[in-house]
């Protein structure tokens, strides 16, 4: 029969686990194993993961319009997301902003002290975090 959510789930992991780098990632198959997951799970989660393939596959343009259709203001993750595809579009402002929300709504001091360094990078105008 059709591959059900864990087994999309798992074979999303296994094209992260083999690719030797983000670059490397076959971003179009995982956006597709997302597309799959997405219509048997039409969850707010899955459309958030699935807007991280987006960005990578047509741009943090198109992957900014979906993330912001979310209803998701209460998970730290959708404000950490937010803040990526916002510096890679060059609004830094709204990008500290998102990093703000994001930090605030942590409860994992190592995810914090992450998203605090990528905010001060855009704060003291450094170079942009990769």
């Amino acid at each position: 029969g059709r591959p059900g959510p864990y087994q999309i789930q798992a074979a999303i992991n296994a094209v992260h686990t083999d690719a030797a780098s983000a670059k490397e990632t076959d971003w179009q198959q995982i956006l597709a194993l997302y597309d799959q997951l997405f219509s048997l799970e039409p969850s707010p989660i899955v459309a958030l993961n699935r807007a991280v393939a987006v960005a990578e596959v047509w741009g943090a343009d198109a992957a900014l319009a979906l993330v912001d259709d979310l209803r998701l203001d209460s998970f730290y993750l959708f404000h950490a997301i937010r803040a990526d595809l916002l510096r890679r579009l060059g609004r830094i402002s709204e990008a500290i902003d998102a990093y703000s929300a994001a930090i605030a709504r942590s409860e994992n001091a190592a995810e914090r002290a992450f998203l605090t360094r990528r905010r001060q990078t855009l704060v003291d105008g450094g170079a942009r975090p990769s």
